[in-house]
């Protein structure tokens, strides 16, 4: 019995530790690609997610665009810290909502951290449901995105 408990115990904690760095390891396998391992981007083609995007969940509406970005992909001209930058992301639907969750919650706390809101709760795979109900192209990702962009302060 007592070797039952220790196998068990010892199979629940290292499943408690793989899930830990699970945000980080969507990025590293998805993300870091284009905006680079440390967040920053790659100039000129892919804008920076570290000291960025943290802005966008100053408004309501920012989660649900963070989420849109990843689900449905963006495409065309935009600006982040004064540079612009023309070009598309592919939509990652493959991604569960849990991983998106995971995965922003680790760009917020690990590079945005200056940017956050004193209230930032954490995403949850149920919010990240929530915004992915209603289908978008890139095209309207990339408006609602420049929309928001100035109200948070975005340039």
């Amino acid at each position: 019995m007592r070797k039952i408990f220790l196998i068990t115990t010892l199979a629940l904690a290292m499943a408690a530790l793989a899930l830990a760095g699970n945000g980080q390891n969507v990025y590293n396998q998805f993300c870091s690609g284009c905006h680079m391992a440390n967040g920053q981007g790659n100039p000129g083609a892919f804008p920076p997610v570290a000291n960025s995007i943290g802005s966008f969940v100053k408004a309501k509406e920012g989660r649900a665009l963070l989420v849109h970005i990843v689900a449905f992909g963006i495409q065309g001209q935009l600006k982040s810290h004064g540079k612009t930058y023309s070009g598309f992301m592919p939509p990652f639907a493959q991604l569960s909502n849990a991983q998106v969750a995971d995965l922003y919650n680790f760009i917020l706390n690990e590079w945005n951290k200056k940017l956050l809101p004193k209230d930032f709760k954490p995403f949850t795979a149920d919010e990240v449901a929530k915004y992915r109900a209603k289908a978008m192209t890139a095209a309207d990702v990339l408006k609602e995105r420049n929309a928001l962009a100035p109200k948070v302060g975005v340039q």
